[in-house]
């Protein structure tokens, strides 16, 4: 319910105008129900955050499920993979639980042990934890939007577990509105997240908040000596990433005169649906799987061009990744990637609907070699303008010791205008 929050007599707090003690900047914790390592997105924003705020001189602590009790984790969310073959839905309901539970109980014994402290939440979920956790408003607890409007739409999406507006996916929209409401600021990713999330509850824009866009640190840009190849593109191959989209497009492009090579960087349940897919089409001497690598960023100058297929997205560190490294990009223009580049300045937009008209877009910006050079330059500046750590994290951290104030509510930033 809302409100009830253990060991929170307070109630909410809110950031506007509020700022810590003077002195030393308070402990960050960051907060998620996901494990430790893993290679997601929301991985690679939480340590940037970290990163900069250590390099600030600010000590930060990762809090997960797996920080209370490890050998209990595996008795308790064992039984999911077993839930899972029989009901999609229990497997939701057991997976979101536990991980909750466990997350709290870490945070208990985190936050016991700091006073003043910044919560940075990874989620809904995680946001409930921090506040039932939290011992007062002086631990402020803030939380940051990487799904597609709620949690409950990701689950609801074709193929996956919960029906649209069925009693679990009307329950993760009242846990989202009763805890969203309660926090001291939302740190958006993109402004389609913060429109997604406002479309369905309005209410949101009063909670203090901020459109800062995923950001990382600028790639070596080592002098090219022999380029690896023509395409790449990363992330984890399953279906919303649509990299059979891309193989549809390479064979299109072969038929029309031009054998790209394709690099594939990443894992998952589609990999080897993908490598028959490419057999199939006669583009087994185009295609590589290079299957999941932690040294891919330094690789990318090493291409001509960064191609994305996926149809969900709201601010993919891929294509800022791809930027960073001096890459024009193709994709779709969809969720929060228009934000990160504009047609026909730092890169192109294809559509999903035709692999041939697509690839007469990939065509067009390959032919033309000052063309592609102008747009990976392009690209660059940008990514050094928006989304280098440099430049966005500070905004990040002062909102977050609320030294600034937040966004007005519903605004939305002038479009950048291309040059003519």
């Amino acid at each position: 319910m809302a409100g009830d929050r253990e060991g929170d007599p307070a109630g909410p707090s809110r950031a506007s105008g509020a700022r810590f003690p003077a002195g030393a900047s308070p402990p960050l914790i960051v907060a998620t129900i996901f494990r430790d390592e893993d290679s997601t997105g929301v991985h690679t924003h939480f340590r940037q955050v970290c990163r900069y705020v250590e390099e600030e001189g600010t000590t930060t602590t990762l809090v997960t499920p797996f920080s209370w009790s490890r050998p209990l984790t595996y008795p308790v969310f064992g039984p999911r993979l077993v839930l899972r073959r029989f009901s999609g839905v229990a497997s939701v309901v057991w997976y979101r639980h536990w991980h909750e539970v466990f997350l709290r109980n870490g945070l208990r014994k985190c936050l016991a042990q700091v006073g003043d402290c910044i919560v940075y939440a990874q989620g809904p979920l995680e946001a409930r934890a921090a506040l039932r956790a939290r011992r007062g408003p002086h631990q402020r607890v803030f939380m940051a939007v990487h799904f597609r409007g709620s949690q409950a739409d990701e689950h609801a999406e074709p193929g996956r577990e919960l029906k649209r507006r069925g009693a679990v996916f009307r329950a993760i929209r009242q846990l989202e509105e009763e805890v969203i409401l309660q926090l001291d600021g939302l740190v958006y990713v993109s402004r389609w997240a913060r429109d997604a999330l406002l479309s369905w509850l309005p209410e949101a824009a009063r909670v203090p908040s901020v459109v800062i866009g995923n950001f990382v640190a600028p790639v070596p840009l080592e002098p090219r000596q022999v380029p690896l190849g023509d395409l790449v593109t990363t992330g984890r191959m399953d279906a919303p990433k649509n990299h059979r989209f891309l193989l549809e497009v390479l064979n299109a492009a072969k038929q029309a005169g031009r054998s790209y090579t394709l690099d594939m960087f990443g894992d998952g349940p589609l990999q080897n649906d993908l490598k028959r897919q490419a057999s199939s089409l006669g583009l087994e001497g185009q295609v590589r799987f290079h299957g999941y690598r932690s040294d891919v960023r330094n690789l990318l100058p090493n291409y001509r061009a960064y191609v994305h297929a996926s149809y969900l997205e709201v601010s993919p560190f891929a294509i800022i990744e791809a930027m960073a490294a001096g890459l024009p990009v193709v994709a779709v223009s969809v969720g929060g990637i228009p934000e990160l580049f504009d047609d026909g300045v730092e890169g192109r937009f294809w559509s999903l609907d035709d692999p041939a008209e697509a690839a007469a877009t990939l065509i067009e910006l390959l032919d033309s070699e000052p063309a592609r050079a102008a747009a990976g330059k392009a690209a660059y500046d940008r990514f050094r303008r928006e989304f280098d750590v440099t430049v966005a994290a500070p905004r990040l951290w002062s909102f977050l010791l609320g030294e600034t104030s937040p966004d007005p509510a519903g605004a939305t930033p002038r479009p950048s205008v291309k040059p003519r």
